[in-house]
């Protein structure tokens, strides 16, 4: 059996390794900031001190451990905006998320980071969550139609959505307390 020539070889090695790293690139839609100027213009920041109780109706929500004892929020009127991580297949996947008194007004993928998957972050996809509410049972009111392939990724999604939905509510009821 011939060997290819070393120049080869190392080209071959080459276009392999740069391949895979155009592979896991991050993929930015929107900023942060960009998505609270455009939703919430001149909302007020603030931060969810989480309570043990909440943090564990947190964990439970989103099937694992929640990091940190606070979350940082945008609230105007009675909308709140989350920007949220979760874990799509192996990286995460950062959200935006408008909460308008119990309901979803708006989702929209910031930056997607998986390998596959990223059609969550078409207006036809994410228009599902649309005036979506939390049940009792801490599940969304309706059926969320998958992606073929980005199953993981659609999980990810949902659980952001629940999340912040629970988020406004924890939120409303701190705010009652005060």
């Amino acid at each position: 059996m011939r060997l290819p020539p070393p120049r080869i070889s190392f080209s071959i090695l080459l276009a392999g390794l740069f391949g895979q790293l155009a592979y896991a690139a991050e993929t930015v839609y929107q900023s942060a900031d960009d998505f609270l100027t455009e939703n919430l213009p001149g909302c007020r920041q603030q931060a969810l001190w989480l309570k043990s109780d909440f943090k564990s109706q947190i964990e439970q929500l989103i099937e694992h451990p929640f990091p940190g004892v606070r979350v940082r929020y945008c609230q105007q009127g009675g909308k709140t905006a989350w920007i949220l991580d979760e874990i799509g297949k192996t990286e995460p996947i950062t959200s935006g998320i408008i909460v308008n008194r119990g309901q979803v007004e708006r989702v929209r993928v910031l930056v997607f980071r998986e390998s596959r998957g990223s059609e969550v972050h078409r207006s036809a996809f994410t228009r599902q969550y649309e005036n979506a509410a939390l049940k009792e049972d801490n599940k969304l009111d309706r059926r969320i139609d998958g992606i073929t392939g980005a199953t993981l990724s659609v999980y990810a999604l949902n659980r952001q959505v629940k999340l912040a939905l629970l988020l406004d509510r924890i939120a409303g009821e701190t705010i009652d307390d005060d």
